[in-house]
């Protein structure tokens, strides 16, 4: 069969067209916000309970950097976070346009894999450290954190990401039952606003409380159990520890949680096996309902803030205590 030399170009052009629409990505229609959300979410809240990322966050930084699983690069490589290659990436890789012409970014077989390989990037990578002091449920402090640590370029990154969670309300996803609380309250099934008030541990008739007696992990970091009272974070002191050597593992000065504890900033004061060391300030008053502590023998007021996160100036002054005073068992002193 003799074929011309128009025939065989025609052909070569059909032959190119084929090859070059078979290397696109196969796409259907576009996923809404909404149908991104509903198909991942599950996801980003197992990561979140191993992690402890704030599914929101997750959830957000995968909608905005993957435009809803729409993106180029998504459809492609399954990559949802842009993450690039970095040095010890050994995986598969994909070139595609960014700051620069033709950067290599990381290729994964599954979108569930991009959404581990995103936790485990934070979780390992020295410069987010300090997001992990911040509870699950603080979402503002994780998405200013990851503009600060350098995630994205564009000015803008904190406030873009805080929007897309208030506007879709996901951060529902970061409590308990996140994921039923997520349907409920964006489908209007039943008042999420009800739930987060049956879920107070502190009873509205003003009952006496010991925070102490609460105790609950909200995170970990660098083997230490991050908790929480009155909103502010702290962890237990270990055996040998130093202000110096806390403070190196959550990138805080010695100077600063010293005075975080209301304690003198001399050298020499090093806290015990034990001791509530908060990585945060303190606040001038307790954010329950309880209004007043019974004090056990010998505490002072230094004591009482630190089991309810109050700094002791406020405390001192609220009660007109004189400094360093030690209160006598069973004496009332109000805490708000």
């Amino acid at each position: 069969m003799i074929f011309s030399r128009t025939a065989i170009w025609v052909a070569g052009i059909l032959l190119s067209t084929l090859s070059a629409a078979q290397a696109q990505p196969r796409r259907t229609n576009r996923l809404t916000r909404e149908e991104y959300i509903d198909r991942y979410k599950s996801i980003a809240v197992a990561q979140m309970e191993r992690y402890g990322i704030p599914a929101s966050i997750t959830m957000a930084q995968g909608i905005l950097e993957s435009d809803s699983g729409n993106s180029r690069l998504s459809l492609e490589s399954n990559n949802h976070f842009g993450i690039k290659c970095k040095r010890n990436w050994t995986g598969p890789k994909v070139y595609h346009d960014d700051d620069a012409k033709d950067e290599c970014f990381r290729a994964y077989e599954s979108v569930e894999a991009s959404y581990h390989d995103h936790a485990v990037f934070l979780d390992t990578q020295p410069r987010y450290d300090s997001l992990f002091a911040y509870s699950a449920t603080d979402y503002k402090s994780w998405a200013r954190g990851l503009k600060a640590a350098g995630y994205a370029t564009a000015p803008d990154y904190a406030q873009r990401l805080v929007r897309l969670i208030e506007s879709h309300k996901l951060y529902l996803l970061d409590q308990p039952d996140g994921e039923r609380l997520y349907v409920s309250g964006v489908r209007g099934k039943s008042d999420p606003d009800e739930w987060f008030a049956s879920q107070s541990s502190v009873s509205g008739h003003g009952t006496l409380f010991d925070p102490d007696n609460f105790r609950v992990t909200i995170n970990a970091h660098e083997g230490y159990n991050v908790y929480a009272t009155n909103g502010v974070h702290y962890v237990l002191a270990k055996e040998n520890d130093t202000f110096e050597s806390i403070g190196k593992k959550f990138r805080i000065s010695a100077g600063n949680l010293r005075k975080f504890n209301d304690l003198k900033r001399s050298r020499r004061v090093q806290p015990a096996a034990g001791d509530v060391i908060y990585i945060e300030r303190k606040k001038a008053g307790w954010g329950g309902n309880a209004r007043q502590h019974i004090c056990r023998e010998g505490e002072t007021a230094h004591a009482v803030g630190q089991s309810y996160a109050i700094r002791t100036r406020s405390l001192e002054k609220l009660n007109r205590l004189k400094k360093g005073v030690r209160l006598e068992s069973g004496r009332e002193i109000r805490i708000k």
